[in-house]
């Protein structure tokens, strides 16, 4: 089943009641959508989660990695633990350093 959020997802078998969350509650999604791995998820209802880049420098003939972390909303319906893979989605901003939303669990 296609979810109603502009991504073709699919949409989490539990039903909440979170008002955040992108399938059951008022947020809408757009913008750049990631696959990140769950540092951390002790926070209620948020969790830290991190994208590993590498880049190849040339210059130098070398390679650098560049680790990027993201504070992200975690809706009632996907739960997530530390080392989860998930999949992200900007929205509008929820609190003062959360911009993303979790809208899939990718694999544990």
């Amino acid at each position: 089943m296609k979810s109603g959020i502009g991504l073709d997802l699919p949409v989490p078998k539990e039903e909440c009641h979170d008002r955040k969350c992108p399938f059951h509650g008022e947020i809408s999604v757009r913008g750049q959508v990631m696959t990140a791995t769950v540092k951390s998820a002790q926070m209620k209802g948020s969790a830290v989660v991190y994208r590993t880049l590498r880049k190849r420098l040339p210059k130098f003939e070398r390679n650098i990695t560049k680790t990027y972390s993201y504070h992200v909303h975690v809706p009632e319906c996907i739960p997530v633990s530390p080392g989860d893979t998930v999949k992200i989605a900007e929205c509008r901003k929820l609190a003062k350093t959360v911009s993303y939303v979790i809208v899939q669990k990718v694999n544990s």
